[in-house]
C-alpha cells in the first residue's frame, strides 16, 4: 500500500475563496487527482461558474456556493449547503480572507470595528468552518484541514496590525488543532504565502514588490497550490505552517 494519497476520487474538498488565484489553482490541482470540489465564492460569481465548468470537464463533481464569510450565519449556511449537495468534506482549505486596508503605519489608523471585521473574516470564520467540518472527518478516520495564512503572520508584514494579528492567530489555532486531533487521522497545517501574482492582496506595484523577494520575482498561485497538495498527500505532515515566499522570511 502506498504511504501517499494520490487518488482523491473518494474525497470532497471545500475550498473557500475559490474564485481567486490561490483558490482556483488549488481547486484545479485537487481535481487533477480526482477530488470532488465545493467551490466557495463571495462576489465573483462569473469566475466561480467558469471554474466549476472547468472542474467538471476533468470528470469530477463540482458545484459553486456563495457566502459572505464575515457573517457567521452564512458560514453555517455554506457548510449545510455543501453537505446537502455534495456530502461532508474530508478536505478543507480555509483560503478566503481580506486585507480591508493596507500600508497602515500607525495603530490609530485602524478602528476596532475594522480590526474585528478583519479578524472575523480571516480567523473567526475559518475556526467556525473547521468546527463544522471536523466531526465528520474524525468519524471517517481521515481528513485534511489547511489554513491559508500569510508571511505577515510570522513577521507582521506590510498591510497592518489588523491583518497580521488575524493571520498569526491562525498559527495558534493550527498548533492546538493538530495536537488535539493527531490520533484521529486528521492532519492540520497552514501555508503562509508572500506576494503572489494574480491575487487581490498585492500591496503595490509588481515590479517594486519583486525587489523585496530574494529570488527576484513574485510567486504564482500554482506554487502555493503544490504546497497544499503535498499536505493533502502525506499523513506524516501536521502542525506545520510553511512559508511560500521566495525566501522573503527566514524562519
Amino acid at each position: 500500500m502506498s504511504i501517499l494519497v494520490t487518488d482523491l476520487k473518494p474525497h470532497l474538498a471545500l475550498v473557500t475563496g475559490a474564485s481567486g488565484g490561490i483558490g482556483r489553482a488549488t481547486c484545479l490541482a485537487l481535481a487533477n487527482m480526482g477530488c470532488s470540489i465545493a467551490v466557495h465564492y463571495h462576489s465573483s460569481e462569473d469566475k466561480a461558474v467558469t471554474l466549476v465548468k472547468e472542474l467538471k470537464s476533468k470528470g469530477v463533481r463540482a458545484e459553486a456556493f456563495r457566502a459572505d464569510l464575515t457573517k457567521y450565519e452564512e458560514v453555517r449556511s455554506l457548510h449545510k449547503a455543501v453537505v446537502d449537495t455534495l456530502g461532508p468534506p474530508t478536505i478543507l482549505f480555509n483560503n478566503a480572507g481580506l486585507t480591508l486596508k493596507s500600508g497602515i503605519k500607525a495603530i490609530t489608523e485602524i478602528s476596532i470595528d475594522d480590526f474585528e471585521h478583519t479578524w472575523r473574516a480571516n480567523c473567526g470564520s475559518a475556526f467556525l468552518m473547521t468546527q463544522l467540518c471536523l466531526p465528520d472527518m474524525e468519524k471517517k478516520g481521515w481528513g485534511r484541514v489547511i489554513f491559508c495564512s500569510s508571511v505577515a503572520g510570522f513577521n507582521g508584514g506590510v498591510v497592518g496590525p489588523h491583518y497580521a494579528s488575524s493571520k498569526s492567530a491562525l498559527h495558534g489555532l493550527i498548533h492546538w488543532l493538530a495536537g488535539a486531533y493527531s490520533k484521529t487521522g486528521v492532519t492540520v497545517n497552514g501555508v503562509a504565502p508572500a506576494l503572489i501574482q494574480e491575487t487581490t492582496m498585492l500591496p503595490g506595484n509588481n515590479e517594486e514588490l519583486a525587489k523585496k523577494i530574494p529570488i527576484g520575482r513574485l510567486g504564482y498561485p500554482e506554487e502555493v497550490a503544490e504546497t497544499v497538495i503535498w499536505m493533502v498527500k502525506t499523513g506524516y505532515v501536521t502542525n506545520k505552517v510553511i512559508g511560500v515566499d521566495g525566501g522573503f522570511f527566514v524562519q
